[in-house]
């Protein structure tokens, strides 16, 4: 079973916390090489979300700073254990070296806001030569690219610079992830993309009613695309009451119905969310996870796909 999620804000949290990816950390921090371990993950999504004290001026040399963070304290340091995922060989390459038993976690960079561009596709291309596999092209904010989920004084898509950024994604072989878009830039994307889009952590608006989260329309159209959604794990967005990891599976199994079961993975969200739910409390419950969806009646080749499997196909696709 290959365990894939498909976002984490763990880069900004260690940095900003001055904590070490390679301690057993306290109670309360989501995510680190042990958790990783003992979660049996073997493909770890890191954002680096850019704080609002950066935009929009400042956003790509922060970028820049947590992306030197990386890989001076966290690829450097690794000894080999942690492997940048910069194209399919290299997915491929873990994949056979997991098999063979080796103790290999893969890392794939991403960029939380569209920011970080600085209205440029020079800094898209820069980035992308720097390790950049993924962008989620607003937070919840309009930028140059498209407006933001809570942009509510207007209906704005993606504009003319964004249509630019998604035409030099497909083109580069990226990752373009449309979490946080308002829904107007959403359809805009799915309709331009010659290659499928994920919403890396998102949940689904039909159980709660929360902006943030796709309506069964975005949802439906998202499978229709190839893409899929990684189903969110912040408690806001999973439902009102006492939120367990059963909340969880519930919006997986929606998710699943309406996008197909072979459009649907994990977005947990880890360390960019100050509570979580019961029984999903970090990365070492993943097979938590697994085993409680077997119970509901899942079948294990399906349970498989909705860990992992469904990222490693889209990323074969999607990546060069």
């Amino acid at each position: 079973m290959y365990i894939v999620d498909g976002h984490c804000d763990s880069l900004l949290e260690l940095y900003k916390n001055n904590r070490s990816f390679w301690e057993h950390n306290k109670a309360g921090q989501h995510l680190d090489w042990y958790k990783l371990q003992e979660g049996l993950v073997l493909l770890q999504f890191m954002a680096i979300y850019i704080e609002p004290q950066y935009k929009p001026f400042g956003a790509l040399c922060r970028t820049l700073e947590i992306l030197d963070y990386y890989y001076n304290n966290i690829e450097k340091n690794s000894s080999g254990k942690i492997v940048s995922i910069n194209c399919k060989d290299d997915l491929n390459n873990l994949i056979t070296k997991r098999k063979q038993g080796q103790q290999l976690i893969g890392v794939l960079l991403s960029i939380e806001g569209g920011e970080a561009l600085e209205g440029k596709l020079s800094s898209l291309r820069v980035l992308y030569k720097l390790g950049i596999r993924s962008l989620t092209l607003t937070w919840n904010q309009r930028n140059q690219i498209a407006d933001g989920v809570w942009e509510t004084g207007t209906t704005g898509g993606i504009t003319t610079f964004g249509k630019k950024v998604v035409e030099e994604m497909n083109t580069l072989g990226m990752i373009i992830d449309v979490s946080h878009i308002s829904e107007a830039g959403y359809w805009d994307v799915l309709s331009m993309s010659k290659m499928p889009v994920i919403a890396t952590h998102s949940c689904c608006r039909s159980l709660h009613d929360h902006r943030r989260n796709l309506s069964d329309e975005q949802l439906c159209a998202l499978g229709k695309n190839g893409g899929l959604v990684g189903i969110n794990f912040y408690p806001d967005f999973l439902g009102e009451s006492k939120i367990t990891i059963n909340n969880v599976i519930e919006h997986i199994e929606h998710a699943s119905i309406i996008a197909g079961v072979n459009n649907v993975g994990l977005g947990s969200d880890f360390d960019g969310i100050d509570k979580t739910p019961i029984g999903l409390e970090n990365a070492t419950k993943y097979p938590v996870l697994h085993e409680k969806m077997l119970q509901r009646g899942w079948k294990e080749e399906d349970v498989q796909k909705i860990m992992g499997g469904n990222y490693i196909r889209v990323l074969k696709q999607i990546l060069e």
